[in-house]
This record gives structure tokens, C-alpha cells and sequence, in this order.
């Protein structure tokens, strides 16, 4: 029986949920007084975290507008992980937007982000490319107004300038994708659902996988899509690096495996696919290793490091099975709340200091011990150490892997592994071994960091001892 048009609506709880929020922190913004609007960011907190908790109570799965919009518990359940991101990520950015240089304007940055989940949240939904390529815009462009939202940082202004570059070549390439799908099969090969009977192995369908792959892999920062990454990073405000780094790229990670899953797993491509995908596993994850050992700087370290994490999440994919997106599912949240928490002890001291660099942690635990010592658990999860949650997820990666018959990829996973940890260990020497006669002074941390420090640090000591995120996604897919 076909939808009626509310009914079609109402099938977009979460989007509409999330819009109306924000309209309303708008018009709060637009209308209160000076004074009025001075607890702006811990209401858009509050309202933040009310939209994730509706967003987690089970709804009827369906379509809407004719298939363009599908409605699963996978895909609500994703929207909600990303929601968790945003909240981190407002918790943590109190201080960088109560400086006096940009408080006048911090609440355009709380509504920039709904604005860029918002269209995450269509491209998760999505069941047509039309409404993939608007959410996808939607997540993407006002993301380099906050990226070079320190107008007086002249880097943030070239991290801006290259993301929107960046951004229109990726877009332009998938787009070129996008165009070959329809010419091999109409205005039904824009259906998500329909374009796998239409897939072969033909030059012209390799060419536009090829293309619609390298589109994706520049928003997830795949190798060699990946070079726009540290700079951008480097030049962005930190809690703004930190989004980049999770919930922009989750989106785009869980869209490519929605799309994998249905394009490519059941059609002749699906092989040419997967050799892609080593391919690039291998290259995303060995140079994005490779490079963190030679950063200096503590947010590039970061970006290389993301780099490398993104070459994991890709290796959970390449089996195509109800396993396979379960362990990328998992893994993402374990990445959230470990690099989110991450970042967000690097945003406390360079919001305190200025110091950026990594030989200015040199001897930080006798100043900051307390930073420090979260600090490192928060390295260890992401280098893979147990009984930390990094080592569960990096280990349902491997393993949903190797059910497909992927040894080689994973022993090359395993060895770089290894490299990783010893990266991540040279922050936590520096830490903790190295001398420093003038070491960080220590460092207030204001209440709201604590408690999205707080959230990131269970997360990251109980998910993977309990593993019931596993498991429960697992529930999801099957």
C-alpha cells in the first residue's frame, strides 16, 4: 500500500526532530537578549542530547517518497552514533567559543553543525543518488566556514580554501559516477535497490565504480585522496578537527558501506570492488603510518593517525557480509569516543597554552597528571592495546576479515598495527619519560570538557570489556 505524503513525512522523524531544533535555537539566537543568550551552548547541549535519545526509540521501518527515502533500525541507529559525536563535540568546544575573539558568534557554529547532520543524516537514509549527493553537500559546505572560523588564523583560512577545493573535485568526480550509473540504466538505475540488476562487469560500469569510489574516498581521507587532510586539520580549530575526524568521516564511511552492500555485493562487480578496496587498505593504512612517525605537530600527528584508522575501517568492509558492517558499526563508535576524547585533551591544553607541538608534552605528567594519564588510555584504545575497547574493535575487523578469506590483508593489518603502537607510544614517552625543565603549567579544565572527557573515558574502558555494542548491532544487521 503506498504511502501518503504525511505518513511519508512522519517517516523522517529524526531529520524532522533534528531541523526543528535547530530552527529553534535559531530563532532563540535571533530574538533573546545579550544576556539571554548566554547559556545558548549548554541548551543547545541539552537539546542535542534529547534529539539523540528520542533518536534511539525504535520506529517502523519503511520508504518514502517512492523509495527515495528508506527508514531501517541500521540506519537509526547510525544517525544516533553520529548524534553522540555532536554532543562530545559541543561539550568540548565551550571553551574555544567563549574566547573573546569568536563568542559573538559561537552560536552559528552550534547550528553549522545540525545543519552539516542534518545532511548526514540524508545520506544514511538515502535510497536514491539524488538524495545521497543533497545530503552530502548539506554535510559537506558549511563545514569550510568552520574550518576557517578563526578569521585572524591565516592557516585557518587556507584549511578553508583547500577544503571547499577539495570538496568540489570529490563531488565533481562522484557526480561523474553518478552520470555513467544513469546512462547504463535511466532513471532506475538512480534506485538504489534497482541498479544491481543492471550491473556487469562492463568498462563502462568499472568507470563509474571507479569514479563514484574516488568521490567517497576523498571525504573519508583514503590514500592518494588523502593529502588535503593535515593541512586542513592543522589550519581548523581543534574541536572542528575533531568532527572532521569522526563524525564527518563516519557518515561518509557508513554511506559508502550502505551503498556497497547494496550496489556492488551482489553483482559481477563486486569482486573488481573488493581488489580495489585492498588496494587501498594497504596504502591508507601503511602511509598514514608511515607519515604520523615524522609529525611534529600534534594535530597533523592526528590527521595521519585518522589516515590510518580510516584503512581499518575500510578492511571491515571488504567481506560485504551482515559481519562485516556489524564489526564497521562497532568499530566507528569505539573510534568516537577514543579520538573525540583525544582531541579534546589536546583542545583543553591548546586552548590553556597555545602549545601545539608535540615535544611541548615532553614531561607533562608532572605538571598535568590527570591529563596526561587519560591521555594515554585514550592512545592506547586507538593503537589497539587491550583490555582497552580499540583492542576489541580492531579485533572484530580482523576477524570479519578473515571469514572472508582475507589473510594476507590482515597479517599487513597486523604489522602496521605494530608500527602504530609505536607512534603512539612516543606521545606517551614524551608524557611521561622525557625531561622537561619547563614543562606545560598545569591546566583548569572547565566543567564541560570534564564531562565529555568523562563520557569519551568510560566509553573507551567499557565497550570493549563488555562488548554489548557488538552484539547489539549485530542484533541490527541480522
Amino acid at each position: 500500500m503506498e504511502m501518503s505524503y504525511l505518513e511519508s513525512v512522519l517517516m523522517m522523524r529524526q531529520e524532522i526532530l533534528l531541523l526543528g531544533v535547530t530552527i529553534l535555537l535559531l530563532l532563540y539566537d535571533l530574538c533573546a537578549s545579550e544576556r539571554a543568550k548566554k547559556p545558548f551552548d549548554t541548551i543547545a547541549v541539552l537539546l542535542m542530547s534529547a534529539v539523540t535519545v528520542i533518536g534511539f526509540v525504535p520506529m517502523v521501518a519503511g520508504e518514502a517518497f517512492g523509495g527515495m527515502y528508506v527508514n531501517n533500525s541500521m540506519s537509526q541507529m547510525v544517525k544516533g552514533v553520529l548524534n553522540i559525536g555532536a554532543v562530545l563535540v559541543f561539550l568540548q568546544s565551550r571553551t574555544w567559543l567563549n574566547d573573546t575573539r569568536v563568542i559573538g558568534k559561537r552560536s552559528e557554529a552550534y547550528l553549522i553543525i545540525m545543519f552539516t547532520l542534518l545532511g548526514m543524516y540524508l545520506m544514511a537514509s538515502a535510497g536514491h543518488f539524488l538524495v545521497f549527493y543533497l545530503g552530502l553537500e548539506l554535510a559537506s559546505l558549511p563545514l569550510a566556514v568552520l574550518i576557517a572560523y578563526n578569521k585572524w588564523s591565516s592557516e585557518g583560512m587556507e584549511a578553508g580554501a583547500k577544503f571547499v577545493l577539495v570538496a568540489a573535485f570529490s563531488s565533481g568526480m562522484m557526480l561523474m559516477g553518478i552520470s555513467y550509473f544513469y546512462g547504463m540504466a535511466g532513471m532506475e538505475g538512480l534506485y538504489f535497490d534497482n541498479l544491481h540488476v543492471y550491473m556487469t562487469a562492463e568498462p563502462l560500469q568499472l568507470m563509474a565504480l571507479v569514479f563514484f569510489l574516488s568521490g567517497v574516498a576523498f571525504k573519508i581521507s583514503i590514500v592518494p585522496f588523502h593529502l588535503w587532510t593535515a593541512d586542513v586539520y592543522q589550519g581548523a580549530p581543534t574541536n572542528v578537527s575533531a568532527y572532521l575526524s569522526v563524525v564527518s568521516k563516519g557518515a561518509a564511511v557508513f554511506a559508502l558501506m550502505f551503498l556497497s552492500w547494496k550496489l556492488f555485493a551482489q553483482t559481477d562487480l563486486w569482486p573488481y570492488f573488493q581488489y580495489i578496496l585492498a588496494a587501498l587498505i594497504v596504502l591508507t593504512i601503511t602511509i598514514g603510518n608511515l607519515f604520523a612517525i615524522r609529525q611534529t605537530n600534534m594535530k597533523r600527528f592526528l590527521a595521519f593517525s585518522s589516515i590510518s584508522q580510516a584503512g581499518y575501517i575500510l578492511l571491515g568492509m571488504i567481506a560485504g557480509t551482515p559481519m562485516a558492517m556489524t564489526s564497521v558499526v562497532y568499530y566507528l563508535l569505539i573510534y568516537m569516543v577514543s579520538n573525540i576524547g583525544l582531541f579534546g585533551v589536546v583542545s583543553v591544553l591548546e586552548n590553556a597554552t597555545g602549545k601545539v607541538k608535540i615535544s611541548d608534552y615532553d614531561g607533562l605528567y608532572k605538571t598535568n597528571p590527570y591529563l596526561s594519564v587519560i591521555m594515554m588510555l585514550f592512545l592506547f584504545s586507538l593503537g589497539g592495546i587491550p583490555p582497552f575497547a580499540g583492542f576489541f574493535s580492531k579485533f572484530f575487523v580482523f576477524m570479519s576479515a578473515a571469514a572472508d578469506g582475507w589473510y594476507v590483508l590482515d597479517f599487513i593489518a597486523l604489522i602496521n598495527t605494530v608500527i602504530s603502537l609505536y607512534y603512539y607510544l612516543l606521545v606517551v614517552k614524551a608524557m611521561f619519560i622525557k625531561e622537561n625543565d619547563t614543562p606545560l603549567a598545569p591546566v583548569a579544565t572547565d566543567g564541560s570538557s570534564k564531562i565529555g572527557l568523562f563520557i569519551c573515558l568510560v566509553g573507551t574502558l567499557l565497550l570493549g570489556l563488555v562488548s554489548c555494542g557488538y552484539n547489539y548491532i549485530e542484533t541490527l544487521v541480522f
